[in-house]
């Protein structure tokens, strides 16, 4: 019997667009029926975060809008057409052609069109991303490796360079923030990282890609195919490090990680980690009345949420800040291939605390279980804008901080580090305080 998905929390591969339209001055050419590019986008953008359209909107990607007639007859004309007028009216430094599931149930041979634009002046290459591929993650993935594979050439290796890969573009709508911090702790132990999403990034980062000594993958799954193909085309060493690095605990761990797998001294980062560490808890010193003192909130959470966040915020909030989690749900599509190791993830809390974890896209299902759950208590709920109204039902805790986030603006925001686990907090007790007058 079919099973229906209700509140989906992630789009098809050909989301992956917004992988493309994040890095500057990079468009993506849809081969793919019309409506495809702004149904698509329109979640992942406007409606997660109220993140916007970047360098070229996505009501204007350009597509083959492909129809009966490309059905019937091919469409690779058609694509044809749509790649040479995009190159002759977009000002832009990249172009990468997406296909959709109409495109490739046809057999559109989109590799032989894209490579006749092999003298075109400007960068031209495919991903194939029909959307029975998987979803945006796994789509993410196949753009990644489509620039590997395409585009990048061998080059001379740069010490200290780091490659940072992380979240996913626009399906994290913290994603930039999150950048932002990893790139200044990496560079605070004496590290050069390099990131291709975001302002002032674009080809010229893209390029030293290949430059790096080691790909650092902060991630528990999505990106492991890419940092594993950069080893075997570039034979570049990869760091895995599968926790979303927040508060001082993981962030200290992360750093420490970090800097012997790069060959930093253990003095340097240990004088980094103390600087953080004494300006955080001066201020969780300051908040702790309120921390200790607020009855209003239980001691358990839940997290619905993608499995960067899903263990992210969990470590934090139960490592450092001493609550106990009740069932974790991870909720991002996870491949059958990454389920157990992502599980054991999970069983490693201080203290020999444990979580439970389900893996599960059905929201229905999941709030079903939400409710059954005793949470002794004003459960804290940590989802999507899916779970707002589950949280009012239950007199909860909510904050939204997994797609779709569509009840917060997000500019450059994160939770990552010593910081974010602040900003983190603040967001949580703000709820807290609120909902206790």
């Amino acid at each position: 019997m079919t099973n229906l998905i209700d509140q989906p929390r992630y789009v098809c591969a050909l989301g992956a667009m917004q992988t493309v339209s994040s890095i500057e001055r990079a468009v993506p050419i849809l081969h793919a029926g019309p409506g495809c590019g702004a149904k698509l986008s329109l979640g992942m953008t406007e409606g997660n975060g109220g993140q916007g359209s970047g360098y070229i909107s996505y009501h204007i990607f350009p597509s083959s809008n492909i129809s009966e007639k490309e059905v019937i007859f091919g469409g690779e004309k058609r694509l044809k057409e749509t790649i040479e007028n995009a190159l002759k009216v977009i000002d832009a430094d990249f172009f990468v052609v997406l296909t959709g599931c109409v495109s490739e149930i046809v057999g559109d041979d989109v590799q032989e069109v894209v490579k006749s634009f092999a003298n075109a002046g400007k960068p031209v290459i495919y991903a194939e991303t029909a959307g029975f591929k998987g979803n945006n993650l796994i789509g993410h993935e196949l753009v990644i490796n489509a620039i590997i594979e395409q585009y990048l050439k061998p080059a001379s290796v740069v010490d200290k360079l780091v490659n940072i890969w992380a979240t996913v573009p626009a399906h994290d709508a913290f994603w930039y923030g999150n950048l932002i911090h990893l790139e200044k702790l990496i560079s605070e132990i004496g590290l050069i990282p390099n990131t291709i999403f975001g302002p002032r990034k674009g080809l010229k980062t893209i390029d030293k890609i290949p430059q790096a000594s080691f790909n650092l993958l902060i991630s528990p799954w999505v990106g492991l195919k890419n940092v594993e193909l950069l080893k075997q085309k570039f034979g570049t060493p990869y760091l895995h490090y599968p926790v979303l690095p927040i508060g001082p605990q993981e962030t200290g761990n992360f750093l420490r990680t970090v800097a012997q797998f790069g060959g930093i001294s253990p003095s340097i980062v240990e004088a980094v980690i103390k600087k953080h560490e004494d300006e955080y808890y001066y201020f969780i010193e300051r908040a702790a009345d309120t921390f200790l003192e607020t009855r209003s909130i239980a001691r358990r959470f839940v997290t619905i949420a993608d499995s960067h966040y899903a263990l992210a915020v969990s470590r934090f909030l139960v490592n450092d800040m001493g609550l106990f989690p009740a069932k974790q749900f991870v909720i991002d599509g996870i491949p059958e291939e990454y389920k157990e190791s992502v599980s054991n993830l999970f069983l490693k809390y201080n203290h020999g605390i444990q979580a439970e974890v389900e893996f599960s896209s059905d929201g229905q299902d999941v709030q079903e279980q939400i409710r059954k759950t005793n949470y002794y208590g004003r459960p804290l709920i940590l989802g999507s804008i899916w779970e707002k109204v589950l949280a009012k039902e239950l007199m909860g805790h909510y904050i939204g901080i997994s797609m779709p986030v569509s009840q917060r603006l997000i500019l450059d925001r994160s939770y990552v580090g010593y910081d974010g686990a602040l900003r983190l907090l603040e967001d949580i007790y703000s709820v807290v305080l609120e909902t206790s007058i």
